[in-house]
C-alpha cells in the first residue's frame, strides 16, 4: 500500500506478531500493511479501559490540573471560550472536557467505550459523553471551536478519513490539540520492543512532526503551536484556514 500521506513506495520497518510495519520511503512515516481489518478493531475497542477500572481512572486530580494547562494554552490562542464549543476525541475518563467547561466552554466529549461513557458522565454530569468512533458518528451539522485528539489518531487504520473527520467539525479558524508518539524522535528505542508506544494492531500509524504536519495541511489544518518534548512524543496546535 502507497503512504497515505504522501503516495510514495514503502519499505519493510518490522514485524509484531502478525502485523507487518512498513516505512514510506519518501516521509518516513511507519503504517501497518494491511491495516487492522474492521473485526480487530472491534475486539480492540470491545472493553479498552477493563470497565473503567484501569490507570485511565486513577489520579483524577492530577489529570484535571494537567489538563488545566492544555484548556488555558487553547482559551489563549482563541481569545475567549465564552459561547465556545469544545470536542474531545477519545475523551475516557472525561478529565479535560470537564475542565473545558470549568473554563467556559460548552463541552463534549467522544468515545467508544461504554463504560468509559458512563464513568464519565456520572463523574462530571455537567458534560455531554457521546459513544461512538470519530468517522462514524454524526453531530447534526454543529461545529465546534475547539477539538482535543490526545493519543488517538495512532489507532486511527485510515489517517486520511480521521484527519478529514477533524477538520470537518472545526469551524473555520478552529484549533485542533493533537498528541501522539514520535516514531523519529531522537529519545526513542532502536529497540522497539522496548517503545511502550509501539504496540500494534493498537496504535498501527506513527508519525513523526514533518509527517504529521504534512497530514494535517492536506486537510485544511495549518500548525500554529509546537511543544518541544523530552520524551518521543509530539505535541501540537493547528487551526483550520478561516476562509
Amino acid at each position: 500500500m502507497a503512504c497515505p500521506i504522501c503516495a510514495s513506495p514503502a519499505a519493510p520497518f518490522a514485524v509484531r506478531d502478525t502485523c507487518v510495519l512498513v516505512r514510506c520511503q519518501g516521509c518516513g512515516l511507519v503504517y501497518m500493511d494491511p491495516p487492522p481489518s474492521a473485526q480487530t478493531l472491534k475486539a480492540l475497542y470491545a472493553d479498552p479501559y477493563a470497565g473503567a477500572t484501569t490507570g485511565y481512572f486513577t489520579k483524577i486530580e492530577s489529570k484535571l490540573v494537567r489538563n488545566r494547562r492544555r484548556i488555558r494554552r487553547l482559551a489563549r490562542m482563541l481569545g475567549t471560550t465564552q459561547g465556545r464549543r469544545f470536542l474531545d476525541v477519545g475523551s475516557n475518563a472525561g478529565t479535560m472536557v470537564e475542565v473545558a467547561r470549568e473554563m467556559g466552554f460548552m463541552a463534549t466529549g467522544l468515545e467508544p467505550d461504554a463504560s468509559a461513557v458512563a464513568w464519565a458522565q456520572q463523574r462530571f454530569p455537567g458534560n455531554r459523553f457521546v459513544r461512538g468512533m470519530l468517522e462514524e458518528v454524526s453531530f447534526d451539522g454543529e461545529r465546534f471551536d475547539a477539538i482535543a485528539c490526545s493519543e488517538v489518531i495512532e489507532h486511527a487504520p485510515d489517517c486520511n478519513r480521521f484527519t478529514r473527520a477533524l477538520a470537518d467539525l472545526l469551524v473555520p479558524g478552529g484549533l485542533l490539540y493533537l498528541t501522539t508518539p514520535d516514531i523519529g524522535h531522537w529519545r526513542r528505542p532502536r529497540d522497539l520492543d522496548r517503545w511502550d508506544a509501539f504496540c500494534p494492531p493498537s496504535h498501527c500509524i506513527y508519525f513523526s512532526p514533518g509527517n504529521l504536519s504534512r497530514l494535517l495541511a492536506k486537510h485544511g489544518l495549518t500548525v500554529a503551536w509546537q511543544a518541544w518534548s523530552l520524551k518521543p512524543g509530539i505535541k501540537l496546535i493547528a487551526r483550520k484556514a478561516a476562509g
